[in-house]
């Protein structure tokens, strides 16, 4: 009897893996955090159930190099939450499917660069500030990015350091494009005097706030306000040079373009998995009109000038960059 449940056991197990592998499968490489990941995974695997929907997490460089080494050999279909100077450069260098099919027209004109690249999300930042720490130390909340030399706030400011953050780099091209390329390079190089240390991550300075150990922190405005809406004592601040951002978008990968299962997974990505991202954890300004809010969430955001952002100026900038 234990050797006849042993074989349908078996038998089962072996069904199931056949079943498994006569799926078609479509793999998406993203940038995505885990949690927005997860929430991915899970909407694929509901709308889905005929297909092998792989999601792949990549960090955003590695997500780029990789599709520049591998080409449209990759075994990748689709890229999804990519920065576009990344998305540029792949497209430059024809990894990229040409997209002019799909109707551009209802997303804000500063998110269209190419045929190839559809936009999918805007991610900006903010000044954050801990009100508790800035009060149990007597100080004054910043008005602008020059309070920040106070030297009443040395060793209690974070920033993520451009050379290995997308949204240290943003601060970094923000205030290059507002002040002038020398004025920028000098005000980091009298900031740096305050820093407590420039983390490796955008996520670093929001850390430290959360955790009391500084007091002021350059980062991203979603996941500061997911964190005001825990209940912590941070607040956001936005400056007179306005929110510096940065563009993510999602295309396929030439040669796949064609495929079915690689289409109908990609335009779930576009006309409705980028809404919900948008509503749920994204609701910055990306479509003309259609405006998504989150509790805390800030509205009428200004917007920094982020013009002239390309890879190739991102590369040149940053081997200036000291720290």
């Amino acid at each position: 009897m234990k050797k006849l449940i042993i074989l349908l056991l078996s038998v089962v197990l072996l069904l199931s893996i056949t079943s498994c592998s006569s799926k078609e499968t479509v793999i998406i490489y993203t940038s995505m955090e885990e949690y927005r990941v997860s929430y991915l995974n899970q909407r694929l695997a509901e709308e889905f159930p005929e297909y092998n929907v792989i999601v792949e997490y990549i960090s955003t460089g590695n997500h780029a190099a990789k599709l520049l080494a591998e080409g449209t050999a990759s075994e990748g279909h689709i890229t999804h939450n990519l920065e576009y100077g990344y998305l540029q450069q792949l497209e430059k260098a024809g990894v990229l499917a040409d997209l002019s099919e799909y109707d551009k027209s209802v997303y804000t004109e500063d998110t269209l660069v190419s045929e190839s690249i559809i936009p999918q999300e805007r991610n900006g930042g903010c000044i954050i500030i801990n009100t508790k720490v800035l009060a149990d130390k007597g100080l004054n909340e910043p008005m602008c990015y020059e309070d920040l030399l106070s030297p009443e706030y040395k060793g209690l400011i974070s920033m993520p350091s451009p050379k290995a953050s997308g949204t240290g780099y943003m601060f970094l091209k923000a205030l290059v494009n507002s002040w002038g390329e020398e004025k920028a390079f000098e005000y980091f190089d009298k900031l740096s005097e305050n820093i407590l240390q420039f983390t490796s991550s955008g996520s670093g300075p929001l850390n430290a706030i959360i955790q009391g150990e500084v007091a002021i922190g350059l980062g991203m405005t979603a996941p500061t306000v997911t964190q005001i809406n825990e209940n912590y004592p941070i607040k956001i601040l936005y400056f007179e040079e306005g929110s510096p951002f940065s563009l993510y978008g999602q295309s396929i990968i030439k040669g796949n373009e064609n495929t079915p299962a690689v289409k109908e997974v990609f335009d779930f990505l576009v006309n409705t998995f980028n809404k919900e991202n948008c509503e749920k954890f994204f609701p910055e300004k990306l479509y003309k009109d259609t405006d998504y809010s989150i509790v805390n969430y800030p509205t009428d955001i200004k917007y920094a000038d982020m013009s002239n952002n390309t890879i190739e100026e991102k590369t040149r900038l940053l081997e200036k960059w000291k720290y």
